[in-house]
């Protein structure tokens, strides 16, 4: 994922305009946003040590100077974080990580939560463990392993956009979320490939991934046309496990009594009048 840092920054360039901060406008200009000379000027660096950096070529930056640029640059704090990510990438790992397992303890606490959905997530978004509700609502154990996959399911699923009636919304964030993990774990072939994959098959994915947006998927709230119960609206809050940093349980939290509330209910009575 070579040039990362270098599209991320110029992304970012060409959010802002001149005037937003200050600068004089003379003429027309070829591009939107802010030139190279005016980040560095605006960041207190050279010209030439802000072009070098740009291009990936740079010197190791200090955190003063990544500050610098991500003030000039409005960023967040998701964008921040990711800009020091991308800009000191670590050494690149000889050993292949070990295939990621999820503790018979996790499992449990997956199991008892009986009425809330509930699934885990790996590094590449991979569905690595589930309850028996959160089976109900997203199919996991009917996919071949390699399908349980959320970037995947979002934009090579032959339904998603049926059932997600957000699909652009849905499919905005999950990249976004991706491109995180994407900067954090540059040395893993598996996440790489998944990424080539879907830029290959996918022309929606590659022009959300040009984008450079990048947002973690803490919280926030996902809708479901559920193909048995109907529309199922699903606030979720998302949890980092201690002792694997790279996995997060993800638990949807419907408000009680709610009609989504009813409808999991009615879904949990079905699957297992089913499975009997």
């Amino acid at each position: 994922m070579d040039g990362d840092l270098g599209d991320f920054l110029r992304s970012r360039r060409a959010r802002i305009q001149p005037e937003e901060v200050g600068l004089p406008v003379h003429g027309r200009r070829r591009v939107p946003g802010l030139r190279r000379e005016e980040v560095a000027q605006l960041a207190g660096v050279s010209v030439d040590y802000y072009i070098r950096l740009e291009q990936g070529r740079g010197p190791s930056v200090s955190d003063a100077v990544l500050d610098a640029i991500a003030r000039v640059l409005r960023m967040d704090e998701t964008e921040h974080a990711y800009l020091r990510t991308v800009a000191r990438p670590r050494g690149r790992r000889e050993r292949r990580p070990a295939a990621p397992r999820v503790r018979p303890g996790v499992q449990l606490l997956l199991d008892s939560m009986e009425r809330t959905p509930a699934f885990v997530l790996g590094r590449r978004m991979d569905v690595l463990a589930w309850n028996a509700l959160g089976d109900a609502v997203g199919g996991f154990s009917r996919m071949a392993p390699d399908e349980r996959n959320m970037p995947r399911q979002v934009f090579l699923g032959p339904a998603a956009r049926d059932l997600y009636p957000e699909w652009a919304a849905v499919a905005a964030q999950t990249v976004a979320n991706l491109r995180i993990g994407a900067s954090r774990y540059a040395d893993d072939a598996a996440l790489c490939a998944l990424v080539g994959e879907l830029s290959l098959k996918s022309e929606d994915f590659r022009r959300l991934w040009a984008d450079h947006e990048v947002k973690e998927c803490a919280y926030g709230v996902k809708r479901v046309r559920h193909p048995v119960v109907g529309l199922l609206t699903l606030p979720y809050e998302t949890l980092t496990v201690p002792a694997d940093p790279e996995q997060t349980i993800v638990v949807y939290t419907p408000e009680p009594g709610s009609e989504t509330a009813e409808r999991l209910a009615l879904l949990g009575s079905w699957e297992s009048d089913h499975a009997r």
